[in-house]
């Protein structure tokens, strides 16, 4: 794979992507487990799953937060794979993973077109910058095909939109009646719908793109669909202002122990666990992490 030609992309629109850049057989065990957390399009669709009703009115009710339910579906989050393709767009090794969600999708369930918007401002306490080494990166995973019909992400280059200020930050497509807040637009912007670029793609497609990167979610058209994707978030362990969640206020939920216990040093150090050799480790932290984590082998650690 060429990852110069796929940084180079990134870097010169806000976006890339690559379709099918997750293998079948690597979606596979998350796939397995995917009933675990969510509806199939038959229980909604057909009102047999008794968790149908939440995702009914609120297109964010179907978002499910690290950790998941599923393992695998944990495991395919932190995968060399798509760590690895975070490093390469960052050009940084050093990661962490500032957040990570699941995402069900149901036809009726809700409205899913969205206006045009970025997502800086619960991604980073500042605002965007063009600065290579202060870079961060979104990732819509798909986890089964994503045709135009079930609502994929639509995106803007960069290059169309490099002049804009911090404010507004949402762009209705046309004009907004009323009293609207300062970080939307009141005048509709149609000509920005007309460049957007379509996400549609097979499983495990992946659209990584910046956080001051316009792009929205679209409407779902196909009769008794159902989409299921991850949205993932990685930055350089330096760029300290750039947060979603405290993952040790989830660090105490039964998904995270199962997690932990299968997870290697290297995924567990993009949550912020010490590498192995780093001075917090001393025969008194191994034990009592030992404790804490009876699954985790802890033979990495040990001095």
């Amino acid at each position: 794979m060429d990852f110069e030609a796929i940084r180079d992309e990134w870097q010169t629109h806000g976006f890339v992507i690559l379709p099918g850049y997750i293998p079948p057989a690597d979606l596979a065990p998350a796939l397995g487990e995917l009933d675990t957390m969510f509806p199939s399009p038959e229980g909604f669709h057909d009102g047999t799953d008794p968790r149908r009703d939440r995702y009914i009115g609120d297109e964010f009710a179907g978002i499910e937060a690290f950790p998941f339910e599923s393992v695998e579906l944990s495991l395919l989050a932190v995968s060399d794979r798509l760590v690895g393709l975070a490093r390469e767009l960052l050009s940084d090794e050093d990661l962490r993973i500032y957040s990570a969600e699941a995402w069900a999708k149901f036809t009726g369930a809700a409205d899913y077109d969205q206006a045009l918007h970025r997502d800086y401002l619960n991604h980073t306490l500042l605002v965007p910058t063009d600065a290579t080494d202060y870079q961060q990166v979104e990732m819509f995973v798909y986890l089964v095909d994503v045709p135009e019909g079930l609502g994929p992400p639509h995106m803007l280059s960069t290059q169309r939109t490099r002049d804009f200020s911090a404010k507004p930050n949402w762009y209705p497509r046309a004009d907004v009646g009323g009293e609207v807040s300062e970080f939307v637009s009141p005048t509709g912007s149609p000509h920005l719908y007309e460049a957007e670029v379509s996400g549609a793609g097979p499983a495990g497609t992946v659209v990584a793109f910046q956080p001051g990167t316009f792009h929205r979610g679209t409407g779902m058209t196909t009769p008794r669909g159902a989409r299921y994707s991850m949205h993932l978030n990685y930055r350089p362990a330096s760029v300290e202002w750039g947060t979603r969640y405290a993952w040790a206020d989830r660090s105490h939920e039964p998904a995270w122990y199962r997690f932990v216990g299968q997870a290697t040093p290297q995924q567990l150090s993009l949550f912020g666990f010490p590498p192995p050799g780093h001075p917090y480790w001393t025969a008194e932290t191994v034990t009592g992490v030992a404790q804490r984590y009876p699954n985790l082998d802890m033979t990495p650690w040990k001095i």
